[in-house]
């Protein structure tokens, strides 16, 4: 079956659900307590222990061929000559550099310091903190790197949703 890649996310995720949902429905009948003089039969809950791991194993199966696919497709396609998977590794990267160059690109050129007292009595020492950069150049690699991010962002959503991929399942 053909899926985007934003349909395969979407699907990888809704049989994760359903694999831990079994997981836990598995802890939560394959054991039972019952005190002595109460009738077990009657209070067994259902479980198939065969039904129960065959089910889990056809969804890590279809995971693993999801999974698969997903990587495939990502080590193929290019967006803005880069594979999805360098795109992946990029993005938060930039995003990091983005968070930095904000800090650097709004803080004033010199920031009084709190006020240190002298040791031995005397007038406080005054600090000041300079900037050792061009505030207004981190601006600008600022503005470059956001960018950057929202167009590379917006190229991947584009890719994401418009390109195909092969799934067996």
């Amino acid at each position: 079956m053909r899926y985007t890649s934003s349909e395969a996310a979407k699907l990888l995720r809704k049989k994760r659900e359903e694999l831990q949902m079994l997981v836990t429905q598995e802890l939560n009948t394959r054991c039972f307590v019952a005190a002595v003089g109460e009738d077990v039969e009657e209070l067994r809950p259902k479980y198939d222990y065969e039904e129960c791991q065959k089910a889990q194993l056809a969804l890590e199966a279809d995971i693993r061929k999801i999974r698969h696919a997903i990587n495939v497709f990502n080590t193929t396609h290019l967006v803005n000559g880069m594979t999805i998977d360098e795109v992946l590794v990029y993005l938060p990267q930039l995003s990091e550099r983005k968070a930095k160059l904000e800090g650097m690109s709004s803080r004033m050129p010199r920031v009084r310091e709190a006020a240190r007292p002298m040791r031995y009595g005397g007038s406080p020492v005054i600090d000041y903190n300079y900037a050792n950069y061009d505030i207004e150049k981190a601006a600008a690699d600022y503005r470059a790197v956001s960018d950057e991010l929202a167009a590379l962002q917006t190229a991947l959503d584009v890719v994401n949703t418009t390109e195909y991929m092969e799934i067996d399942l």
